[in-house]
């Protein structure tokens, strides 16, 4: 049988998850991960994957990510670090609309439909029509009216930008343009570093609470149980004729709506001005009889009041506008030693309720490191490469791991280690090959026990530093955190890599980092 999950839950489930970050009920983090992507098509890369220090035949692949519990873990094994997302860096967003001069926009209704369209866009959704606009002061207005009615149907093309802070709906200017613009809020400077993009414009956090002065204003303004002043417009779709002009109730499910029809030499009703907007409208009819010149209607009119989301336009304009998306702002630097400004990254992930590595604790600190880590001494002067893949024979059995940075200054190697280490090397999967018994152990660890050197397939040998067990070193008498315990010579990763749920991933051309720049992310999710 039909059946659709209305906007409205997508809304819901947008302020659901915010709300889950503004209160700490659950800690989302943004990652970057998978340092060497163009490695032979091994599990989860491609040999010609889009990379300024992998060299293939063919053209650059990104590959598209994968969505299986395999693939799942795949990603939290190769990612690098991650930063907890705040409500400082969350924001809900919807499409960029810009005012222009002489563009046609569509008004608010409350009744777009597939048998209704929206006159200028022709979309059956009310979210997915042209009906608010961003000027060029970064305010945002939703459209009232566009000066259309049933017999100019898609109105008038917007010749005056709105620019006002008003209250209360009103004309941008004397063109005479037909159109009436109501103030929502003003993108803050802050926002629009952090989130400002060319699709999407973000949205004022906490509106129903915020104390701001601005926002509560406007808030407040729309709540038609303090103001009486619910319906702002009521729509001319069939003018009639015969009737007198006057004020006249809307009726419906409200109370308090009074509106003042205007007519011409032909008895026609050409405008409508609300006197009182009322409260508690979901429909409204106008009570045109006291202005019906005979007890009869040979063309009667046909009079729409058009009936704002929740109490009235600007009380919660979540669902005024449709946030249905949210945009997530992270940014990357050289501030700390949990983020290696030598690694790579070419995937791009979130990261819910991860665990303390072998804790069943939740991680709750700003920021972790997904690498081990171990403090080595070369043995001459080859120096391990990003992405390159070492070992360490312990036993009979094999310890593996890919470099994820070397910080020539602490001495301080970082890895991190998948399944594409102990698969067979073609096709990379679980095929059986000879000496899978010595190399297809993932529990064997690097150990600091004897010196045993550890070997990269490009040349480097080193050891691990085993009488090294502290989180500082001091270079030219500056004392560096390194963000991490060692305890002979080796440091674990920050949280348990196979905990939480990866809720989002996306593979990118790959990043070299470098201590000249910062990566700001920027993450649409839309529910």
């Amino acid at each position: 049988m039909p059946a659709f999950v209305t906007d409205q839950f997508r809304i819901l489930n947008t302020n659901n998850f915010v709300d889950s970050i503004s209160t700490g009920s659950d800690n989302y983090y943004v990652f970057v991960g998978l340092a060497n992507p163009a490695r032979n098509s091994s599990f989860g890369r491609n040999e010609n994957w889009d990379s300024p220090n992998f060299s293939g035949e063919g053209f650059p692949v990104v590959l598209n990510p994968t969505d299986n519990t395999d693939y799942l873990y795949h990603y939290g094994d190769t990612l690098l670090y991650g930063k907890k997302v705040t409500s400082s860096n969350i924001r809900r967003c919807i499409r960029k609309i810009e005012w222009t001069k002489g563009v046609k926009y569509d008004m608010y209704r409350h009744d777009y439909s597939a048998l209704n369209p929206s006159a200028v866009t022709d979309r059956s959704r009310l979210y997915d029509s042209n009906y608010y606009v961003m000027n060029s002061q970064y305010q945002v207005y939703i459209c009232i009216s566009n000066g259309s009615s049933g017999i100019n149907t898609t109105g008038n093309q917007s010749q005056d930008e709105p620019l006002f802070t008003d209250l209360e709906p009103s004309k941008a200017g004397n063109s005479g343009d037909g159109y009436i613009w109501k103030y929502l809020f003003t993108v803050p400077p802050t926002d629009i570093i952090k989130f400002d993009s060319t699709e999407y414009i973000p949205l004022p956090n906490d509106w129903s609470t915020s104390s701001l002065s601005q926002i509560k204003s406007v808030r407040e303004n729309g709540d038609s149980s303090l103001n009486n002043n619910q319906i702002k417009y009521v729509y001319i779709g069939e003018p009639g004729n015969s009737y007198n002009p006057g004020e006249v109730d809307i009726l419906g499910d409200g109370s308090g709506a009074r509106v003042f029809i205007q007519t011409n030499e032909n008895n026609e009703i050409t405008s409508t001005t609300v006197t009182s907007g009322g409260s508690g409208y979901t429909y409204g009819i106008v009570d045109l009889g006291p202005l019906q010149k005979t007890g009869t209607i040979t063309d009667p009119a046909k009079l729409i009041p058009i009936i704002p989301p929740s109490k009235g336009h600007g009380y919660d304009i979540y669902r005024e506008l449709g946030s249905d998306r949210v945009l997530i702002y992270t940014r990357f630097d050289d501030s700390s030693k949990d983020f290696p400004i030598d690694t790579r990254f070419a995937q791009i992930g979130i990261l819910k309720n991860p665990k303390k590595y072998s804790s069943d604790e939740n991680y709750t600190s700003d920021r972790f490191s997904g690498l081990s880590a171990l403090k080595i001494s070369l043995s001459d002067d080859t120096l391990p490469q990003i992405g390159e893949r070492i070992e360490q024979k312990v036993g009979d059995k094999k310890a593996k791991a890919y470099v994820a940075s070397y910080d020539k200054d602490t001495g301080v190697l970082k890895y991190f280690r998948d399944r594409s280490l102990y698969y067979s090397e073609e096709p990379y999967d679980q095929t059986d090959y000879i000496g899978i018994s010595s190399s297809a152990d993932a529990n064997i660890d690097f150990t600091s026990v004897r010196n045993i050197p550890i070997t990269g397939e490009f040349g480097c040998v080193f050891t691990i530093v085993d009488d090294f067990n502290t989180s500082v070193v001091t270079i030219n008498n500056k004392l560096i955190n390194l963000d991490v315990t060692f305890t002979s010579g080796i440091a674990s990763p920050e949280i348990n890599k196979t905990s939480g749920d990866i809720i989002y991933i996306d593979n990118r051309p790959l990043v070299q980092r470098n201590s000249r720049q910062k990566e700001d992310i920027k993450i649409i999710l839309e529910f």
